[in-house]
């Protein structure tokens, strides 16, 4: 939106300032008071969006804690959307974090607790029904992009119910700040099967559907529900699935992505932000992904994902099926996976060393460990999506460490609680030589008289930009090859790729300059696979620099409607 823009509303006084995505505060001009019925209900002072930025963040330097400051961005954005993201790019490094991981988690567990204002749509099972009419009563027309989310399995903290409801807001917050799509044009969604957790089940301030999660067939028939919904009232929308369990997360890509423009950020966007960062790690070992022995601590939707993607990377450098399925080794919480084991998902299989090749790695006959696979393989890459914090011990990552020249190693597993080390502690044990990535932000780490800063290896890289390509390129799917292509662009803004010293991945003060080029990337492979129309090169990277939406005020009159 360029700062010349003009907005006809029909909205005057109060009921403009209570328009988020309208009320400037007392940036509205004297000749703006005077057709918009205003005077009086604003001091005389006229200000500016840089003068109101100001005050806002001296307000936010008074909050005492984290979830404070997260409550108070959160007003701001239920009163003046411009004013918040504008904030928010000012202060980007310091303030992702308040809205985002880490402190999303607990905002979604407190959720009934703080909640101040209505924001998005919640579908009840009760109302499973008129899932079109719920539809309908969404605040704005024209939507690009829907987050959904079920509350069951947020981040680390697992089943917050309702309170899942604040990872669809988050998201679709960085999909504005980050990814520039007009706030107008996203729809936070939560999907309020009922909660497991007995904490919210017996809160009388819970907001949610008390009830036990539904299961089975009613819980299928309520996804379809909402689906069907949403391919009759929005059938262009790019629908993001966000935070749901593992037993749902892939057949709920598996069975959609082929409806509707569709995909699953905690498979695909774990994915693919985790092969980005692995081009950067690989440029300063100076060795390519046909070259590794991967382990995988997680072996659910995350690290099956990741595994994927760089199943695709290596089989691009001339690597044969049969020897990319020998460097893998993914780890569930039932131990290796193997060809011996009962219930292996369709892709847990593909994954699945030999059973008579791992036989002998059990330690006292159990369940094969990390510990016990890290003394039988010699790991290069060591990635960590099983929320379950500390299990890369000192022991484990020394071994890795005494075979392996240059570690890889990302505990990716949010919040920063959840993560299976820290990165003071993999640097020590690996003598300042492990090349780290995390789930959440790090503090840099001082070592051998350096400063070694941390990678944030977060999906907020790679789904905003997928929401700008498909707006920009009119991508009627989101395929895989358009996640790979991400990953690739990605990887090429990798700091590390000119100096081995730097973060593996880009600051976050870059970040518009890098999803402008990795939606780019997303943009041309959806056209290349044939999922959006064709056009030159030149063309489709005018229109994404073109769609990109700024925080800056229009100059608002009035008028029979709000332009879109």
């Amino acid at each position: 939106m360029s700062s010349n823009a003009i907005r006809y509303t029909a909205l005057k006084g109060q009921e403009l300032l209570n328009t988020p995505l309208l009320n400037k505060g007392i940036a509205f001009t004297d000749d703006e008071r005077t057709g918009l019925g205003l005077h009086g209900l604003l001091p005389p002072s006229v200000e500016t969006l840089e003068q109101q930025c100001t005050r806002a963040y001296e307000a936010y330097q008074r909050k005492q804690d984290d979830l404070e400051r997260h409550i108070f961005l959160r007003a701001l954005q239920d009163r003046n959307e411009v004013l918040f993201y504008a904030l928010l790019c000012r202060h980007i490094a310091e303030m992702t974090p308040m809205i985002y991981t880490p402190v999303v988690a607990e905002a979604c567990k407190y959720f009934s607790h703080i909640y101040r204002h209505p924001r998005g749509l919640f579908f009840s099972y009760p109302l499973a029904g008129r899932m079109d009419q719920l539809l309908e009563n969404r605040p704005n027309r024209e939507v690009d992009v829907i987050v959904v989310s079920d509350g069951e399995r947020i981040l680390g903290i697992g089943d917050q119910g309702a309170g899942g409801m604040g990872i669809p807001i988050g998201n679709l917050s960085l999909y504005t700040l980050m990814g520039g799509v007009e706030p107008s044009r996203t729809l936070p969604i939560l999907l309020d099967a009922g909660t497991n957790n007995p904490d919210h089940l017996r809160d009388p301030e819970y907001i949610g559907w008390r009830h036990e999660r539904i299961a089975g067939d009613a819980y299928w028939d309520f996804v379809d529900r909402f689906v069907t919904a949403v391919k009759r009232c929005l059938p262009d929308v790019l629908l993001q699935w966000e935070d749901f369990a593992k037993p749902h997360a892939r057949p709920i890509l598996d069975k959609y992505r082929d409806q509707l423009c569709t995909f699953n950020d905690d498979i695909q966007g774990t994915a693919a932000v985790a092969v980005g960062a692995l081009y950067g790690a690989l440029k300063v070992t100076g060795t390519r992904f046909r070259d590794q022995q991967l382990i995988i601590l997680g072996a659910g939707g995350a690290g099956t994902g990741i595994a994927e993607y760089i199943s695709t990377a290596m089989a691009a450098e001339g690597l044969p099926e049969a020897e990319i399925r020998e460097r893998f080794y993914l780890i569930a919480s039932s131990g290796l996976l193997h060809t011996g084991m009962a219930n292996l998902s369709p892709i847990q299989q593909k994954f699945a060393q030999p059973s008579e090749k791992v036989a002998g790695w059990r330690a006292g006959g159990g369940p094969i460990r990390l510990a016990d696979v890290m003394k039988h393989v010699r790991a290069t890459i060591l990635i960590g999506v099983s929320t379950e914090p500390g299990l890369f011990t000192e022991e484990i990552v020394r071994e890795m460490a005494r075979k392996a020249e240059r570690p890889i190693i990302f505990p990716l597993s949010n919040p920063g609680s959840r993560a299976e080390a820290v990165p003071a502690d993999l640097i020590r044990w690996t003598d300042g030589l492990a090349l780290v990535a995390t789930g959440s932000a790090f503090p840099p780490v001082s070592y051998g008289g350096r400063t070694i800063r941390i990678a944030q290896c977060n999906n907020f890289y790679i789904f905003p930009a997928v929401g700008l390509a498909v707006a920009a390129s009119r991508a009627r799917r989101v395929t895989d090859g358009m996640l790979v292509a991400a990953a690739r662009a990605l990887g090429e803004c990798s700091p590390a790729r000119i100096d081995s010293s730097a973060p593996l991945l880009p600051p976050l003060d870059e970040i518009h300059d890098v999803v402008i080029r990795v939606a780019t990337a997303i943009g041309a492979e959806a056209q290349r696979s044939g999922v959006a129309p064709r056009t030159t090169e030149d063309q489709l990277g005018r229109e994404v620099v073109e769609r990109f939406w700024w925080p800056q005020y229009p100059q608002i009159e009035p008028g029979g409607s709000v332009s879109q």
